[in-house]
């Protein structure tokens, strides 16, 4: 299997109600020893930063094309937690309700989910704005997706 690392972040301005971008960084070493990388941004008109550093996760998740062996790097603690600690099971378990309260950004957590079958991943938090070097470009990426557009429309925050 491949190895690959996704580095993540997403910001929101106005939160919530955005606007706001994300930015994710992915790096694999090719059989020849070469490091590629890989920079990826999307703004929306309207968003909130956990929409966001999902959107990240999951705009990494997609460029790949085969099953991978795969670290997520990411600054929220929402998006780690949820993986590690077992929350995204019990709230499927619970019909998507945490207790009597809906989960957030259902959508964004059952697409993250299908792009997730068939890797063998993890999930580590890094503290952001720390000086990792990836979680910097990415946040320079979130940042100046949010403030400079062009942004697209995130139908499914909006209808909510």
């Amino acid at each position: 299997m491949k190895e690959v690392t996704i580095y993540t972040d997403g910001a929101a301005r106005s939160n919530p109600d955005g606007p706001g971008g994300y930015g994710a960084v992915l790096l694999y070493v090719d059989r020849g020893g070469t490091v590629h990388t890989r920079e990826l941004s999307q703004g929306y008109e309207r968003t909130t930063n956990n929409r966001m550093e999902m959107m990240a996760v999951i705009s990494g998740l997609e460029c790949l094309k085969e099953p991978c062996r795969i670290t997520i790097y990411s600054d929220s603690q929402y998006v780690v937690k949820a993986i590690k600690e077992g929350w995204i099971v019990k709230w499927q378990q619970n019909n998507w309700k945490r207790g009597r309260e809906p989960v957030k950004n259902v959508d964004l957590w059952k697409r993250m989910l299908r792009d997730l079958e068939g890797h063998d991943f993890d999930f580590v938090w890094v503290k952001g704005h720390a000086g990792n070097k990836y979680n910097e470009i990415c946040d320079r990426l979130a940042t100046s997706a949010a403030d400079n557009g062009p942004w697209l429309v995130d139908e499914e925050y909006v209808n909510k």
